[in-house]
């Protein structure tokens, strides 16, 4: 089995006491010209006083000079492909000798392409019934209704009320909330509001306990018994439009109430096929990754695990974050993603691999036509959000991700499906 061992690489390096002491002397001219010295016009100051007061600088620009370029041309002829950054190590400098270090270093795994056309998937494409476009249409009518205020009565189970609500106790932050809008009986009202709402008349107070469950959506409420007092002030009654030709066409650009039902059966359509085909592509893909055993770099990992946590705290918080800033136990997050990010590390090399030998890229209509999108959402204009996302280095990962998407697609075109 491959592990991220077979990707290290550890190198003795020696650099010749002539090309050291070469470039001492041209960091010491540098030196030389740049610094102030009492007694000594600029420039002027003995080299070897230079040498004696700034030994610290001179040895430090040395090394900075000296071993990164040696490190490079060694790789270079070597033909390795170093990933991240390499660990200089053993660094031997001392006068009137050669400079002599290790470097310890990742390469990127040489991945030997197998099978990946005519793999076999399961996958059945999917239908539509009339009950789900009757659900959709239902859905629609209710993003549609209007709320009606009826005459002053006794409340009744599927009545809307508008109350004020104002807590008694149970809280460390009290509520006061004036026009909340309850659905007595609803699926998502509590029971105990409910129950003490059925029956009153506006402007009756009543006073009731509350017991929220522990996994309520609120942290606030979660698990507390809270005192409330309630006074319902108006009543009303929810009202849907009917489902015919003029609801259609309150809707948008259709003629009568067929034609949307046939659009809205195509919307369904191709939701449930995106939601298929992504899963018929993601076992695919893990087919592909257990069929290929090759070793995974550290660095790759690592990169993808804070990809990972970046999107899953974008996710629950909506916006970026700077990880540096969070007190995040990042041994128990490896632990915990290791398994998943090796999996996507090996998954994304693997289908560059195939994007290489298929000749599968992003064309500058597909970017262009990403670029217009974002613009769109964001609502500025293409040049501006272009210029911005080039700066930020997004647009190369905008084609990254649209060649990805096809390479995907190719192989779930030439994937053989089973029911």
């Amino acid at each position: 089995m491959s592990t991220a061992t077979d990707c290290k690489r550890s190198l003795e390096f020696e650099i010749p006491l002539d090309k050291v002491e070469q470039a001492e002397e041209q960091v010491t001219e540098n030196l030389k010209g740049r610094v102030r010295l009492p007694g000594f016009r600029p420039g002027k100051a003995p080299k070897s006083l230079i040498k004696s007061r700034f030994q610290s600088e001179i040895r430090s620009e040395v090394i900075e000079a000296l071993v990164p370029k040696a490190f490079r041309e060694r790789v270079a002829q070597d033909e390795l492909k170093v990933v991240g950054t390499p660990d200089i190590t053993d660094l031997h400098f001392e006068p009137g000798e050669p400079i002599r270090f290790k470097a310890e270093f990742e390469i990127a795994p040489d991945v030997e392409l197998g099978t990946y056309q005519d793999l076999t998937v399961q996958y059945v494409e999917p239908t539509v019934t009339d009950e789900e476009v009757d659900q959709r249409l239902q859905s629609m009518r209710e993003t549609k209704a209007e709320y009606v205020n009826v005459d002053p009565r006794a409340i009744e189970n599927g009545d809307f009320i508008v109350a004020h609500l104002k807590s008694l106790g149970g809280l460390d932050e009290p509520v006061d909330q004036d026009d909340l809008q309850i659905e007595v009986g609803g699926a998502d009202t509590l029971p105990a509001f409910t129950e003490n709402m059925l029956g009153a008349q506006p402007e009756e107070t009543k006073e009731f306990e509350v017991t929220y469950p522990e996994d309520y959506g609120s942290e606030r409420l979660a698990g507390k018994t809270v005192q409330f007092q309630m006074t319902p002030k108006v009543i009303r009654r929810k009202e849907l439009p009917g489902l015919d030709d003029e609801f259609a066409r309150d809707l948008g650009d259709y003629q009568n109430l067929d034609e949307l039902k046939e659009s809205v059966r195509k919307s369904i359509f191709h939701e449930k096929q995106q939601a298929a085909q992504h899963t018929a592509k993601e076992a695919l893909i893990d087919k592909l990754v257990e069929s290929h055993e090759f070793p995974v770099p550290e660095t790759y990992v690592d990169y993808q695990i804070e990809n990972q946590t970046r999107s899953r705290i974008r996710e629950i918080t909506g916006r970026d974050v700077d990880l540096t800033k969070l007190n995040l136990d990042w041994k128990e997050i490896k632990e915990k993603q290791r398994d998943k990010a090796v999996r996507n590390v090996k998954a994304a090399l693997l289908l560059d691999k195939i994007a290489d030998r298929e000749g599968i890229h992003a064309t500058k209509d597909e970017v262009d036509h990403e670029v217009q999108h974002i613009a769109r959402r964001e609502r500025d204009t293409v040049p501006a959000v272009r210029a911005r996302l080039e700066k930020d280095g997004i647009l190369g990962r905008i084609a990254d991700n649209i060649r990805t998407e096809k390479t995907m697609n190719f192989l779930f075109e030439h994937a053989t499906k089973e029911a």
